[in-house]
């Protein structure tokens, strides 16, 4: 390329903007018909580093539109607007089952794109004919993030910008345990006051040794519906994996929890109906020989509660559920028996007759991690259960496009969901939207 004409010009647009929102990246002033490689590069806060590229040809006024324009190679190919993000890789040499995960949600996820001349498949010593640096936000401007130690819990509120009421969701992750922030302050960022919980390991049973009970998650509730900004007859509860065993658990027992809807992910209505959190994974613990290990040495977990029991007192009747029920499943799921949940949920839920508060996603090719767009797919990784002190490689499926595909669309349908089900119908109409 002669450097003399050709300044090779690189624009990200929006360079700063929430982690669910599209960007373009656009190439110009490169030579008609020249090859490029587009790469971006993400250095996590474990210390690990992230890439992912495309490859591409430049049109005859020597520009190149990712969300218009093929990549022909790469860690994706086709048109994919969104590629560099969802396809972001450990790059050579990482340790291996990795997983990205966002810890500090007050700083943004920094991603360097950048333009090298040829169809690349190594940076290292290349030089960049151009370079942006990209911020990726879970919290939009103006949200308030406030650690909930009160009534013994260990939590985080987000709140949204402005005085409120806003409806509320409690947000439960699975059986990792910790205080998990990044989809509560993403919430937050679109209007809902979001409690993340940890109901795993908080500080309350690592100073006792105890699990919490399940008056804890009521307790939770509580603290959401009677904190004056938020708006206490419009509460949700979300769910990942083991949170939708609780979320499932809560929803159809509690006295004191009224929900005006609930989100499951990727979890089972399968458990004793009267246990606590320790009992459910007791439970567990006794079908243990079910676990099936990959050719690969990764851990499946898929199997340990089936077949799905027909014994009523080993799973949440979920024909008393009086609130709407979104349940998202991955087809691919290794790690839980999700889509047969999801079958039993839906017969049992008509078979009750209240079937008509049912709403199932079921995506074909997607694993257990669904999380929120563009989060790069992990089809398996490290993963220490809480009460051990064993590191597994866990199974968790999912092939990436399909994956990718499903958290987009899942997201979408997610907020769209909360908003009917939380905000009037007068004011769905009116989308809480805060730009960065």
């Amino acid at each position: 390329m002669d450097k003399k004409k050709h300044c090779v010009k690189l624009s990200v647009q929006p360079s700063r903007a929430l982690m669910d929102e599209k960007f373009i990246v656009l190439v110009q002033n490169a030579p008609p018909g020249f090859q490029m490689t587009i790469h971006s590069l993400h250095h996590s806060e474990d210390g690990h580093s992230w890439e992912a590229f495309g490859h591409y040809t430049a049109d005859a006024t020597g520009t190149v539109n990712v969300s218009q324009d093929h990549s022909v190679g790469g860690t994706y190919s086709g048109v994919e607007p969104m590629g560099l993000l969802w396809s972001l890789r450990p790059v050579p040499g990482s340790k291996p089952h990795l997983r990205f995960r966002k810890m500090n949600v007050q700083t943004p996820m920094e991603v360097t794109i950048s333009v090298y001349q040829g169809h690349q498949t190594v940076f290292v010593d290349q030089v960049q004919l151009a370079s942006v640096l990209v911020e990726r936000w879970y919290m939009a401007p103006g949200v308030r993030r406030i650690p909930v130690t009160e009534s013994n819990l260990t939590a985080t509120l987000f709140l949204p910008p402005g005085p409120g009421p806003f409806p509320g969701v409690l947000d439960l992750w699975g059986g990792g345990g910790q205080l998990v922030e990044y989809r509560s302050a993403l919430l937050a960022s679109h209007g809902f006051a979001s409690l993340a919980l940890d109901y795993l390991t908080p500080k309350i049973t690592l100073k006792t040794g105890k699990m919490v009970e399940n008056d804890y998650f009521e307790t939770a509730y509580k603290f959401l519906q009677q904190h004056p900004q938020v708006s206490g007859s419009r509460i949700a509860m979300m769910g990942l994996s083991f949170g939708t065993t609780m979320t499932l658990k809560m929803a159809v027992y509690s006295e004191v929890m009224k929900l005006s809807c609930a989100v499951c992910i990727s979890g089972s209505h399968i458990q004793p109906v009267n246990a606590t959190v320790e009992e459910i994974f007791i439970m567990f613990d006794t079908k243990s020989e079910k676990t099936r290990i990959s050719e690969e040495n990764e851990v499946i977990w898929h199997d340990v509660v089936l077949p799905v029991p027909t014994d009523p007192g080993m799973k949440a009747d979920v024909g008393r559920l009086q609130c709407p029920l979104l349940l998202i499943v991955g087809e691919d799921d290794q790690n839980w028996a999700a889509p047969e949940s999801a079958q039993d949920i839906k017969e049992m839920m008509e078979q009750a007759g209240n079937s008509h508060l049912l709403t199932l996603l079921s995506y074909a090719n997607t694993g257990h991690l669904i999380e929120p767009p563009y989060t790069p797919h992990t089809r398996a990784s490290r993963f220490k259960p809480v009460g051990s002190n064993e590191l597994l490689v866990v199974l968790w499926g999912g092939e990436t496009v399909a994956h990718s595909r499903a958290q987009e669309d899942a997201w979408r349908k997610t907020l769209a969901f909360l908003r009917e089900n939380l905000y009037s119908r007068k004011n769905s109409a009116v989308t809480f939207t805060s730009h960065l």
